[in-house]
This record gives structure tokens, C-alpha cells and sequence, in this order.
């Protein structure tokens, strides 16, 4: 469909106001409504877009059903349908629906003769006028005849509130045109596809001349008798079928409920109609995030992807550091909509690859703390627990290995400091959300640089600790990743602009804090050093079920995978390794487009999935992370190789 006529039916029938929830993007049609468990107010309670009552006059009365056999004599057209809008606009001021000014369609199909029943029709919808004429009211029904339409010579001796379902191939005279509501056609009469999979291109090439003909003719189309289902309602969505023709208008609604956050496409400009994107079932220390800024959900252009020269990949180098970089919630499904819609990315020029199983000791499905704490320790850890026992035992991090081989560490992420990834390498607790006991371990300097967001985790205390004045005995305490490498020592950088969402302008903050991150621990020489980065948000955007949100996030932490490996490149003594500690939502890519990047995808929860992981290793020794194995091997197998 034309982008320009979808933005204009949609502008004219979904205009909301400023207190209404975001509306379809799509016009949703309730087919056959009278049979619904609860006819009309069923498909109404969905604010869908049409809705379709069959209509016989039977021994002078309008009543509903499919066939003759069906009617009875309480299921009149006036109680079904007419009283019921009627009362509602009388309750909402006027118009169909109380907080929006979107407009709804009454289809009424005629099944017997078509004279006296539109006649009839008529004379019942015309009592009350401001409800049923634009002309009255401009937010009024929208009446539309279809069935046993009259011939279109004949359109003009019925009253003009009524408009008529139309045929895609007629030749119209401008003024029959006129009220012609919409084109409506037999989907079978030019497609047997069931639903499933694709569209032969044949058929669809078929289809998309009768859409083609009718927004020619600045009329939307429907299709009815089509298949249904989520990949129905994508593929009319992406054809421009204008009404999604249903049965089920519950769960076609809640399809398209909240449908931009099931897609996404570089360069393409989000609605920001409903405002934020809320992110559900954060920690303590991170409910300060802000959400998904839906109108900053969008990239003007795709980022560079590294492609790194593997002369120092694989086998027995020397290693002298370490670089881990961790993707809070990243599944192989987020990593797969990043490169589609990027049409790239760096992360995806690993020549060795693993899988890793991240189930929670004494629990199937992991949380951010025991699998951050598995990567950091090489050990399996209740949920909540922070490089702990259950007995509440200390377990030593990757940081305590390194720092007792006497090399500097450090720990960024594009996050809040204190959140469980980040405390996994240089704190030890069995809640998680204990920021005070987490952030009072720093006093024994486990890390040489902490990056981060989340300042309140410091100044706002329950525990009456002066923290940031205790940390000044033994860090320089900055509040941006700019002044990192000026500071010198030891560096605790809390820097707000960490907290905020991915979007165009801080893009690449993440990456400019692994680069400060890689010179800072540089300080005291070639000795080597452990540097931990994390994606804390795409975590976050799958807790939300936010496709755009998600996308964006993984961007930013491909261009952190970038710069480690630009610095193993340079260096030739460092491994990288890249991995998840859960997957988060349950992300399922539904479809796409390899040419223009779009991409759509559903998220089957809002929580944490058991979904193993990849692991990405580069450099010396990035062949021993091959195979499938339990996350803690990851830590064991970077500890072998750096004795």
C-alpha cells in the first residue's frame, strides 16, 4: 500500500486524542458480529474499527443472522446493534468511543431483497440522525451497505448517510464513487493460501492488484473470506490490506495492541502516541529507568560493522588480557533482529562459537543474578544470589583472579552499577537488591575502574555510610566517561547518561566507555589486564516486549563488541569473549525483509527464558569455547587459560 493513502485512512478513521491509549495500525473488522458470545459490545470493548451485523426483513422486522433458519424474533437489528450505539453516544458526548475520536463503521449486510430492507434500514438508523448522518455529526456512525447492494445507477434514491460496499473492478461514475465506503472481494477468488508460511507470488501479486485498483480510487479494501492467524495479520499489515477481516476480534486487537513495539525498521520515524514504553520487573536499584522514549525509537542510519582479521585467532597465543563483553538478555532472537535490520553486524564475524545452558542452581529459568554470577565465577548460584553461597560463602570472581595475578580490572556497564551483572564481578551478597552491602565492597578496592549509572546507589544510603567520601581514601570519583583517563588510579565514574535508553545521539556511549575502559587499565603497562562490559538494557527492552527498544540496545553493544575486538586486533594478545546471561522475553522474529531491513517479532513473556545462549570467543584460546556446556565453564575455561 502507499505509505502516504495508509497514513491518510488511518489519520481520518484513528485521529486519537491526546488522553487515548495508541490505536490499530491496521482497520479492524468484526465479521459475522452477531455471532459472537456477546454481539457488538464483544468487538467494541476492542475499539475495533467495523463491525458487521446480517440483516433479513422477516415479516416486518430487521433481524440479525446468517440464514433464515437462525433468526428469531429477539435478535432484532434495533437491540443488537441500534440501541446499543445509540446509548453509547448519548454516554460519551456525541461520539463512538469516550476517549478517542476514532470513528466506527457499521456494516450491514443485506439478506433479502434489497429494496424494502434498505428501505427499512433506512428509516430506523434515520430517527436519529446525529448518530448515524456525518453531515449531522461529523463523528457519526459510518453506515455501510453491503451484500445485496443496489445497482449503482440506483445509489442515489437512498438517503446519503448510507454508504456501499463497492467491487474492485467496477467503473464508477465520480459521484457513485462517492459512496462507495469501501472495496470488499473474495479473497478465494484469487488466493487458496492457508495461512501458513507465505503467499505463493503469483497469488500475491493477484492480491495486490485489487489493493493497487482500490487505493487508486482512495478507497480502503477488505478481504473477506481469508484465512486468520498472527502470520495473517502481519502479512495484510505489510500488503496494505486496510481492514483485517475477522472473527476473532479479541485477539486480532490484541495483535495489533501494541504492534510498534513488534516492529522495526531503520530509518522509519515511530509514533509516539503512546508515550513510554514502560519496562516491567526491574531490580530495586534500576527502577529509576525512564522507559523506552517511543518517539526516539528510531535510527536514521544503520551503525559500521567491524570485521576483525583473525591473525591472532584460535590456538595457543599468549594471552595477556581479557575482554568479556555480556548481553543482559540477549538470545540468539535479539542478536538475529539486530543483523537483519542492520544488514550486519560485528558480532556476527566470530569464527568460534558456542552454546552455553544458564539454568539457576535449584531452578530452571535463571535470574540476572545467578547468571551473572556463573559468568563471573564459574560456579552455579541461586537466583538473588550475588557471588555467594546459600550458607552465605563468598565466591571468588574473575576479578579476584585477575587482581590476584596482580593485573588491573575493570568493570562498565551501560547501566546501573550496582545492578546484578556488574556486583556478579566485584561484590558478594545473597540479595541482590542489598545496594548498600554490595557498593560497601568496593571499600576493599576489588576493581581498578567501575563505570556506570546510578548515583543514589551512593549518596542515598540506609546504611549512614559517607560512601563516596570512604571511596575517595582509594579512587578518584568522576561523574563522566570523559574524565575517566584524566583521573588518575583508581576510577569509580557514575555517569548518568548510562541509565538512559539507546536512541540516535548516545548510540555509541557504551563503546566510548570500553574504549576509556581498555586505555585506563593500560595505566601501569603491558602487563595485561580483565575488563568486563555489559548491555544492561536489552535486558530491559525485553522485559518491556519492545522490538525497536531491543534493536537499538544490541546496536550499542555491537559497537562495544567492536572496539574489543579493533583492540585484539592491535594487540594480539587478548581474548574476547562475548555471551548472555538469560535471554529475556522470549523473543520469536515472525518476519522481516533482508532488503529493506524491517523486521517483526512477538515476545512470549515479560520475563527471563531458559534459551541457551551463544558464546562468541576471539583471539588466543577462543577455539576452547566451541561445544555445549554449562555457563559456568565460561569462567573456567578464561581461568585456565590465563594461569
Amino acid at each position: 500500500m502507499k505509505t502516504n493513502l495508509r497514513h491518510l485512512l488511518l489519520a481520518l478513521a484513528l485521529t486519537c486524542c491526546g488522553a487515548a491509549a495508541a490505536q490499530s495500525p491496521v482497520l479492524i473488522h468484526s465479521h459475522n458480529d452477531y455471532a459472537q458470545r456477546v454481539p457488538f459490545y464483544q468487538a467494541y470493548a476492542q475499539q475495533v474499527s467495523s463491525i458487521e451485523a446480517d440483516v433479513f426483513l422477516h415479516d416486518g422486522q430487521l433481524l440479525v443472522g446468517h440464514d433464515v433458519e437462525d433468526l428469531r424474533a429477539d435478535m432484532t437489528f434495533e437491540a443488537l446493534y441500534v440501541e446499543p450505539i445509540v446509548t453509547l453516544f448519548a454516554r460519551n458526548g456525541g461520539r463512538a468511543f469516550r476517549d478517542s475520536d476514532q470513528t466506527l463503521q457499521l456494516m450491514v449486510e443485506l439478506k433479502s431483497e434489497t429494496d424494502p430492507t434498505l428501505r427499512a434500514v433506512a428509516a430506523l438508523l434515520g430517527r436519529w440522525p446525529e448518530v448515524f448522518d456525518p453531515e449531522v455529526n461529523p463523528a457519526a456512525v459510518r453506515v455501510a451497505v453491503t451484500g445485496r447492494v443496489p445497482a449503482p445507477e440506483a445509489f442515489d434514491r437512498y438517503p446519503r448517510f448510507l454508504g456501499f460496499d463497492g467491487a474492485w473492478d467496477a467503473d464508477y461514475t465520480p459521484e457513485q464513487l462517492e459512496r462507495i465506503a469501501l472495496i470488499s472481494t473474495n479473497f478465494r477468488d484469487f488466493s487458496q493460501w492457508n495461512g501458513k508460511g507465505t503467499i505463493i507470488p503469483a497469488e500475491k501479486e493477484r492480491l495486490e492488484q485489487v489493493i493497487d485498483r482500490a487505493h487508486e480510487q482512495g478507497k480502503p479494501v477488505r478481504f473477506w473470506n481469508a484465512p486468520e492467524g498472527t502470520t495473517v495479520y502481519y502479512t495484510f499489515y505489510d500488503m496494505g490490506i486496510d481492514y483485517i477481516n475477522t472473527d476473532n476480534p479479541e485477539v486480532c486487537a490484541a495483535f495489533f495492541a501494541d504492534f510498534g513495539n513488534k516492529n522495526f525498521r531503520i530509518g522509519e520515524r515511530r509514533a509516539a502516541s503512546s508515550g513510554v514504553t514502560g519496562t516491567k520487573r526491574l531490580d530495586r536499584t534500576t527502577r529509576d529507568f525512564r522507559g523506552f522514549q517511543n518517539d526516539k525509537l528510531q535510527l536514521s542510519e544503520g551503525i559500521d560493522t567491524y570485521r576483525p582479521t583473525h591473525r591472532n585467532d584460535g590456538g595457543k597465543g599468549r594471552i595477556r588480557n581479557v575482554i568479556f563483553l555480556i548481553g543482559d538478555g540477549m538470545g540468539l532472537s535479539q542478536i538475529t533482529a539486530a543483523a537483519y535490520a542492520n544488514c550486519g553486524l560485528t558480532l556476527m564475524n566470530f569464527n568460534y562459537i558456542g552454546l552455553q545452558r544458564n539454568n539457576a542452581l535449584g531452578a530452571f529459568t535463571t535470574d540476572s543474578a545467578a547468571g551473572g554470577s556463573a559468568l563471573a565465577t564459574g560456579e552455579r548460584h541461586a537466583n538473588r544470589h550475588i557471588s555467594m553461597t546459600e550458607e552465605g560463602e563468598a565466591v571468588p570472581s574473575l576479578s579476584d583472579w585477575f587482581r590476584g595475578k596482580g593485573l588491573p580490572v575493570g568493570v562498565v556497564t551501560l547501566g546501573n552499577a550496582v545492578d546484578a551483572t556488574p556486583t556478579a564481578f566485584y561484590g558478594h551478597s545473597v540479595e541482590r537488591d542489598n545496594a548498600d552491602e554490595l557498593t560497601r565492597c568496593l571499600l576493599d578496592t576489588p576493581v581498578d575502574l567501575l563505570c556506570g549509572s546510578g548515583i543514589r546507589q551512593f549518596t542515598e544510603r540506609g546504611d549512614g555510610i559517607d560512601l563516596i567520601g570512604e571511596l575517595s581514601k582509594n579512587y578518584r570519583f568522576v561523574r563522566s566517561i570523559d574524565e575517566i583517563n584524566a583521573a588518575e588510579g583508581r576510577v569509580v565514574c557514575i555517569d548518568e547518561r548510562m541509565d538512559e535508553a539507546a536512541e540516535e545521539s548516545n548510540l555509541g556511549l557504551l563503546a566510548e566507555a570500553t574504549r576509556a575502559a581498555i586505555d585506563k587499565l593500560q595505566e601501569r603497562g603491558d602487563k595485561g589486564f580483565f575488563l568486563m562490559v555489559e548491555g544492561a538494557k536489552i535486558d530491559y527492552a525485553g522485559h518491556s516486549r519492545c522490538l525497536p527498544g531491543s534493536v537499538i540496545e544490541m546496536l550499542s553493544f555491537d559497537l562495544a563488541v567492536a572496539e574489543a575486538l579493533k583492540f585484539a586486533d592491535e594487540n594480539g594478545q587478548t581474548l574476547v569473549v562475548v555471551t548472555a546471561d538469560h535471554e529475556t522475553g522470549g523473543l520469536v522474529l515472525l518476519d522481516g525483509d533482508e532488503q529493506s531491513g524491517r523486521i517483526m517479532g512477538v515476545y512470549t513473556t515479560d520475563d527471563h527464558t531458559p534459551a541457551m545462549l551463544p558464546v562468541f570467543a576471539y583471539g588466543p584460546g577462543a577455539d576452547r569455547f566451541c561445544g555445549t556446556y554449562l555457563n559456568t565453564e565460561i569462567a573456567r575455561r578464561i581461568r585456565e587459560l590465563t594461569r
